[in-house]
């Protein structure tokens, strides 16, 4: 005969829902800015156009510097960690959801009972059941810690996509700075080779007792003090070139590049609006995905004041005769109904929900923060590259008017005696400054609408 044994706890149950119909979970809002419009400093464009909504080779459209992107993406270490996150945090989203299921175990057990003074035979009891147990979400408190772990799961996938904006920035930083080197090393050289010709000019012109001795180890001493400079930029070659390797996840090599004077990124510079901020921008997504799962720990920390109502059942088949042990007489089943109250863990719940508190109050203080410094890493770059432009013009001016005064310089000192080698030393280290400034221009302009793209939040699409 079948043994049936139903536990029935409806007062308590009812109870529950009772006072389950009190709002206990609090339902997140992202969080106000004072004034979203004061981001940008001195900008009041209101388009809605923004360059970070272009692809990124859109922007960059030297097909070199385009292949080392894209063989960066693929297989950059940094941007390989952050996605193991990724797979961290689904795995923690997933173990999440299966909470909300019951547990299920299946028990086997044999017992042999001796003889004692009411009992005068050995008695065997064979056993095999499977229980679940299942806990009602009554105060939400699987459902907070279920949006805790997609918001983290969303705060992964945003730093991955932080990561590869910073990549991009920094492969297209380090390719320009290199086109910048090999200018500059390019400059140097030829100018070693004029202030070698300088030198012979100037024994040539001490035969002719047209200068002194003086002009001529001076000669000697600047064409030296170029050429000294030399090893320096073949160094920051070397570096750069190994910097740009690492971010490749390769080791130290050559890179091929073009020219920086052939860069040129035809694009119109739009910011966009400062809201435009919090959907570009994955470093500040992933500020407020943090404060969203620390809002939700708050909300779990708040459940665990409550009754737990957990439930629990047995169904199998228990007997002492093993040929008769899968007969319908042997078959039983239970239902359990179990509620518990915190009582004297109280304080540990106290100092959980201020731990909750503390980390809330400080993501939120990491989330406006990152706010105001994407604000002002839009405001730096456009005016580094508004300042960049504004010297194009007035440097090319510089070096024309330079060069003439080197060669009007040489013309005098040849053939007049109302100069002297100073006057032509001083006007082509003038000449070197303006050439090697102009390169440094080129390059900050460029670098600049990297830093624009970057701190705008373009490269993740």
């Amino acid at each position: 005969m079948g043994r049936m044994k139903i536990y029935a706890c409806m007062g308590p149950v009812a109870m529950l829902f009772l006072f389950s119909s009190c709002k206990l979970r609090q339902t997140y809002h992202s969080p106000e800015m004072d004034d979203y419009s004061k981001l940008y400093r001195n900008v009041s464009d209101n388009d809605t156009s923004n360059l970070a909504s272009l692809q990124w080779r859109k922007i960059f459209k030297d097909t070199l510097l385009q292949a080392l992107i894209q063989k960066g993406i693929d297989h950059n270490l940094d941007l390989k960690t952050a996605a193991t996150r990724i797979l961290q945090a689904e795995a923690n989203f997933k173990q999440s959801q299966l909470s909300f299921l019951p547990s299920l175990s299946i028990n086997a057990s044999a017992e042999a009972l001796r003889p004692n003074a009411i009992q005068s035979t050995n008695t065997r009891i064979y056993e095999l059941f499977a229980g679940a147990s299942w806990e009602a979400d009554i105060w939400g408190k699987l459902r907070s810690s279920k949006r805790a772990a997609l918001a983290s799961l969303l705060q992964s996938d945003a730093y991955k996509q932080a990561v590869q904006t910073q990549l991009i920035a920094n492969i297209a930083t380090n390719y320009f700075a290199l086109q910048a080197y090999d200018e500059q090393l390019k400059l140097t050289l030829a100018t070693l080779n004029n202030r070698k010709k300088d030198a012979e000019t100037m024994k040539l012109l001490k035969e002719s007792d047209v200068v002194t001795g003086a002009a001529v180890v001076q000669s000697q001493a600047n064409r030296y003090s170029v050429e000294v400079t030399i090893p320096d930029i073949e160094n920051n070659i070397q570096q750069t070139e190994n910097a740009i390797s690492i971010l490749l996840g390769q080791s130290p090599a050559e890179i091929k590049r073009d020219s920086l004077f052939s860069e040129n990124i035809k694009t119109q510079l739009n910011i966009g609006v400062p809201a435009q901020l919090l959907a570009n921008r994955p470093d500040v997504r992933e500020a407020e995905y943090q404060l969203r799962n620390s809002f939700e720990l708050v909300n779990v920390a708040h459940a665990y004041f409550y009754p737990t109502l957990t439930i629990t059942s047995q169904v199998g088949f228990s007997s002492n005769n093993l040929n008769q042990f899968f007969s319908t007489s042997t078959l039983f089943a239970n239902i359990l109904g179990g509620l518990t109250q915190p009582i004297l863990n109280n304080g540990l719940n106290v100092q959980r929900l201020k731990i909750a508190q503390a980390q809330q109050e400080a993501s939120l203080i990491a989330f406006k923060q990152s706010v105001l410094n994407a604000g002002l890493e839009v405001s730096n770059a456009l005016y580094s590259y508004q300042t960049a432009s504004k010297k194009t013009e007035s440097r090319r001016q510089q070096i024309a008017y330079l060069q003439k005064s080197v060669d009007y310089t040489k013309q005098l000192l040849k053939y007049t005696s109302s100069t002297n080698y100073t006057d032509v030393l001083t006007s082509e280290q003038s000449l070197l400054a303006a050439q090697l400034s102009s390169i440094s221009d080129k390059l900050q302009q460029l670098q600049s609408i990297v830093e624009l793209y970057r701190s705008l939040g373009g490269g993740w699409r």
